[in-house]
């Protein structure tokens, strides 16, 4: 089981200051408190009304759910959202919490309005998540003690907390859980000007001298995410560094993004493999998904987690009934000829 504590000025996982500390970098360039936090709007706005509604009741903020692609920052609202409440962070993930009394372990040791963060809280397991439910409706464990007719039932009182999850798969969380959660939002990809945003505030963090050209480069290829943008600004840094240039300009990230294999709209080898795969070998699809995992000797789930989302909201790819399709964009994008009368089929289909 791993469970983490921090102080409410303290960052997530509390590392070693050293520069070669990839999770103190990551943590530096974390966002600390909502002014900081750019995009997502409408759940910024959203979190500051129950934020300040639950400081007034001199209340914990009501359990909140946090859904969507990885990478967009559930992880870093989680910590904020402890910041602006003034309360303390204990996380921990899903499959970390293999039996009830690990769960219980970390409740009971939880102080009044602490924010508990479960990443990945999907993967719970069926006997936990059901402990889960006393301690959020009524902030008490209900356990059972010894087997069999010596079995006794016994129930303690925990201090009132905020539960955040944080899943990329709300469809995979049982009803009753995920009814239990207060406030539920669902973080989108972010727009071009919000990246570009991230994109210069990292470089400005990491003591990178960027002009706006490469940073604007750097936003188009980060795949709408932040985490995204933070690694290729990052690996550019490293890049620059090592053969001594002062500024980054344009050409500089265009040189060095073409050595990642990442082209202008975020695609990288293995989105324009799949992309490849469906056109030339499956003359546009459909082709299911177990085919191109075969093809790209890949699991399935990374390819459905990793790669499609973010070919689906390119318009890309299409999902029908009978497996994934290469649509017109993707035609365009590869530079080939589009079957003919093969545009009917492709924006004819279903989408599931």
């Amino acid at each position: 089981m791993t469970v983490q504590r921090t102080q409410r000025a303290a960052t997530l996982v509390e590392t070693s200051p050293g520069p070669a500390d990839t999770a103190a970098i990551d943590s530096a360039l974390r966002p600390r408190v909502l002014s900081e936090y750019i995009g997502q709007r409408k759940i910024k706005s959203h979190l500051l009304m129950h934020i300040d509604a639950a400081k007034a009741r001199s209340e914990p903020l009501g359990h909140t759910l946090l859904h969507g692609p990885p990478g967009l920052g559930k992880t870093t609202l989680a910590c904020i959202l402890a910041r602006e409440m003034g309360a303390q962070i204990r996380t921990t993930s899903g499959p970390a919490l293999e039996k009830p009394g690990d769960l219980a372990s970390i409740l009971s040791n939880l102080h009044q309005g602490d924010v508990l963060f479960i990443d990945e809280i999907h993967r719970l397991r069926p006997v936990v998540e059901e402990m889960l439910y006393g301690a959020m409706e009524e902030y008490a464990l209900n356990l059972v003690i010894g087997k069999g007719p010596t079995a006794r039932s016994m129930r303690i009182n925990i201090k009132p907390f905020t539960l955040v999850g944080a899943t990329t798969k709300a469809g995979a969380m049982s009803a009753p859980l995920r009814d239990r959660f207060i406030n539920q939002f669902r973080l989108a990809f972010y727009e071009l000007g919000e990246m570009e945003r991230i994109v210069e505030r990292s470089a400005g963090l990491l003591e990178v001298s960027m002009d706006k050209d490469a940073a604007h480069r750097i936003a188009l290829s980060s795949r709408a995410t932040p985490r995204v943008g933070n690694r290729l600004v990052r690996g550019v840094r490293d890049f620059v560094q090592v053969r001594g240039i002062t500024t980054i300009d344009l050409s500089a990230v265009e040189s060095i993004l073409h050595a990642f294999e990442i082209d202008e709209d975020g695609l990288d080898a293995v989105d324009r493999t799949i992309l490849t795969a469906i056109v030339d070998t499956f003359q546009g699809g459909p082709v299911g998904l177990s085919t191109i995992a075969a093809i790209l000797a890949e699991e399935e789930e990374t390819i459905e987690d990793v790669h499609e989302p973010y070919l689906l909201q390119q318009g890309f790819l299409q999902r029908t009934p009978k497996g994934r399709m290469a649509t017109k964009k993707t035609y365009e994008k590869l530079g080939r000829q589009l079957p003919e009368g093969a545009q009917g089929r492709l924006f004819g289909s279903i989408d599931l």
